[in-house]
């Protein structure tokens, strides 16, 4: 009981304090003194007019520069930051237990922002987080604080209120997104922006702490932010550990490219015609420590939600033009190798300096090096970095592969555009092309285009002596798949190119093209 009672008074005590350090109080000090000295005579007005002061000044009220105003300015200059706000949010949870008070944090997260950073540049962005920042505060309500956050999106700590539950946040979300979604006119250009949104009761919060409860609202924003666009979460505590689950294997992912774990496997392309090696591609293979040989199916989707398929990009190509140049030195005379490229890099604006650089430090000529990419990246881009870079890459005299051909609906338009040297044929018109009427007359099709339009062939995915026989029948120009070789460590390549060029030295070609 004597705890309890301690524990009361001390209670109490904290909540003075906190009275205290409320400035607007310091008002009534003149009052105070007079009427001490009307009371108690001097010795009591010396002792008010000397420790009370003393006492503001211990709780804090004089700290004038810890506080947030709540009048939100213009633009983006005058708005808190994550110190300020979190400092809001600690003062309401720490006097909630005495005023019966409590608070709520929202996180906005822009949907897109990449996308809008680089198409329209950075002072778009500026302009459109300033433009959003206005709305929000209209949107709120007096005593609610805004501040900006370090990723370009926005934090809210509601004003205290007596009761605040799910529904009053859920709303305030909805009309948060809806005062951003008008569009915002830049120099003639109408953007449309969409937000997702995350929230935290103050009750729900992890910790009594403004930090933790700003983090749990930054949590769900980062869950709506993956359910987008426009979507809004409430934190729940499993959300936390699923982030750490994440971040986990961001830092398993990175040590794996960091020590070589991840690395290219090659396999072998060959001509129809002639059975020679016409290059290899390398594929992104997994040697993990404990589970041995992990599925690209399972590790390539993680490092792109970790963001680290650039860094993959960057390890790929250098093992690949080392590779080249160690055939090179054995004199196994490899003519290229693939590499594939995504939208992440091709988005890079230095993007084709590295690629020379990269070239030149291996002293290796550009037509060595076979570009990569999806067809759904030239089918479905309108970024001009992107534009630029491929055109570039093309000018630079790389060989342009248009990758898993048929399946991105690329237009004869977007293939001239991109100066596109080879269609690489989707393994999904290829398998059982021997036995399947219909699937030669989509092959036959796509060897039609490109023979009138003057580009090369391959197709994936041949696994089978029938398919590779009908496909060279049929005018296709190279091979690729399990039918002719799986991918292999660095290591194997010189033993099965020895052993390939011996039996195609030894065998009668497969046929000729059909007529």
């Amino acid at each position: 009981m004597s705890d309890r009672n301690g524990a009361g008074v001390s209670g109490r005590l904290i909540w003075l304090m906190a009275q205290f350090r409320r400035p607007e109080l310091m008002v009534f000090l003149p009052a105070l003194t007079l009427a001490t000295f009307w009371l108690g005579g001097e010795k009591a007005l010396i002792l008010v007019a000397l420790g009370l002061p003393l006492a503001f000044a211990v709780a804090g009220a004089f700290r004038f520069h810890d506080l947030v105003p709540t009048a939100l300015p213009e633009g983006l200059s005058g708005l808190a930051m994550r110190p300020q706000i979190v400092s809001v949010l600690d003062g309401v949870m720490r006097d909630s237990a005495f005023t019966g008070k409590t608070t709520a944090c929202v996180v906005i997260q822009f949907d897109d922002a990449d996308v809008l950073l680089d198409r329209h540049g950075r002072a778009a962005q500026t302009e459109v987080l300033a433009r959003s920042a206005e709305r929000i505060c209209s949107a709120l309500r007096a005593g609610d604080t805004i501040a900006r956050l370090e990723g370009g999106g926005f934090a809210v700590a509601l004003s205290p209120q007596r009761r605040i539950d799910l529904e009053t946040l859920v709303q305030l979300s909805a009309r948060l997104q809806a005062a951003i979604s008008p569009p915002i006119s830049i120099d003639a250009v109408r953007l449309y922006v969409t937000c997702s949104v995350g929230f935290c009761l103050g009750v729900r919060s992890p910790e009594p702490s403004g930090a933790a409860l700003l983090d749990a609202a930054q949590v769900a924003a980062d869950e709506a932010l993956r359910n987008g666009p426009g979507a809004i979460r409430g934190f729940a505590p499993d959300m936390a550990r699923n982030r750490a689950d994440r971040d986990a294997l961001r830092g398993l992912l990175e040590t794996a490219l960091d020590e070589g774990q991840i690395r290219p496997y090659f396999q072998p392309q060959v001509s129809t015609d002639t059975g020679a090696i016409s290059g290899f591609e390398a594929l992104a293979r997994w040697h993990h420590p404990d589970r041995g040989l992990v599925s690209p199916a399972e590790f390539l989707p993680a490092l792109e939600e970790a963001g680290l398929i650039e860094r993959l990009g960057e390890v790929m190509l250098y093992h690949a033009l080392a590779a080249l140049v160690r055939w090179d030195k054995s004199g196994l005379q490899v003519p290229t190798v693939g590499v594939n490229f995504s939208a992440a890099e091709l988005r890079n604006p230095r993007m084709v300096e590295k690629l020379k650089w990269e070239l030149d430090r291996f002293g290796l000529t550009p037509e060595r090096l076979s570009v990569e990419i999806l067809e759904t990246v030239v089918a479905e881009t309108d970024n001009d970095v992107i534009v630029h870079n491929i055109a570039a890459l093309a000018k630079l005299g790389c060989g342009i592969d248009l990758d898993d051909f048929g399946t991105g609906h690329a237009s004869i338009t977007n293939i001239r555009r991109f100066t596109v040297r080879r269609l690489k044929i989707d393994r999904s018109f290829v398998t059982k092309v021997d036995e399947d009427r219909e699937q030669q007359k989509m092959v036959s099709a796509i060897l039609s285009l490109a023979e009138q339009l003057g580009l090369e062939t391959l197709a994936e995915g041949v696994e089978t002596p029938g398919e590779h026989a009908m496909l060279a029948q049929l005018g296709c120009g190279h091979v690729q798949g399990f039918g002719i070789a799986r991918p292999m460590a660095f290591e194997a390549t010189a033993d099965w190119i020895a052993q390939h060029r011996t039996k195609v030295a030894t065998t009668p070609r497969i046929g000729h093209r059909a007529r």
